[in-house]
């Protein structure tokens, strides 16, 4: 089995590119348990693109193994694509996803209809160390509701309903997420640029 570093520290982030990434004979570890020495990565990129290479070329290049890194966010219609790649510090550097949460809904706090149409974003790319480069994107497209409801997923997902369910991203299994959510449609993407290498 060929181990992967993620560039990520985010147990959710690993678990859920873990759990697609296994049926490809893929095990997947954390830059912290692979041993790469703390450094920030400056996630100065103006794409969900330009972030991810960013982390998983610096780790790459750190360890000189094959990195897989993710770099995703929620696009909201009516605030222009924001919070996008700011989507983890949307309320601020100290801010969580609570505060995150709250500065949502106090701008979407008028708006109905279409105006909460949103979309989760993922990049995902995969470096090995000849310098091959396979970059994959997945979205999935739905609305933001008025409060957090539901108990699992992170980040927006207790405000997210997928385009066709009335569930939030928090209401559903992981594997209900993991079947249709924006990270999900980026792996199988993947899978087929792994397919044609």
């Amino acid at each position: 089995m060929e181990t992967i570093i993620a560039a990520s520290s985010n147990p959710h982030k690993i678990k859920e590119i873990q759990a697609i990434m296994t049926k490809y004979g893929m095990k997947v570890i954390s830059r912290d348990d692979a041993g790469v020495p703390p450094f920030e990565i400056k996630e100065d990129g103006e794409t969900f693109e330009e972030n991810s290479y960013k982390k998983a070329s610096a780790i790459m290049q750190a360890t000189g193994k094959t990195t897989i890194a993710d770099d995703s966010g929620l696009m909201v219609e009516y605030l222009g694509g924001a919070p996008g790649v700011y989507s983890a510090r949307f309320a601020g550097e100290e801010c969580n996803d609570q505060k995150n949460n709250e500065k949502l809904l106090t701008l979407l706090k008028n708006q109905v209809g279409d105006d909460r149409k949103a979309k989760f974003v993922s990049v995902i790319t995969l470096i090995f160390p000849d310098g091959e480069t396979l970059v994959a994107r997945g979205e999935c497209e739905g609305r933001i509701i008025g409060a957090p409801t539901g108990e699992n997923g992170f980040g927006y997902d207790p405000l997210f309903v997928p385009a066709g369910y009335d569930r939030t991203f928090a209401q559903l299994t992981e594997e209900e997420k993991n079947a249709i959510s924006h990270r999900a449609k980026a792996l199988a993407k993947l899978e087929e640029l792994m397919a044609e290498r």
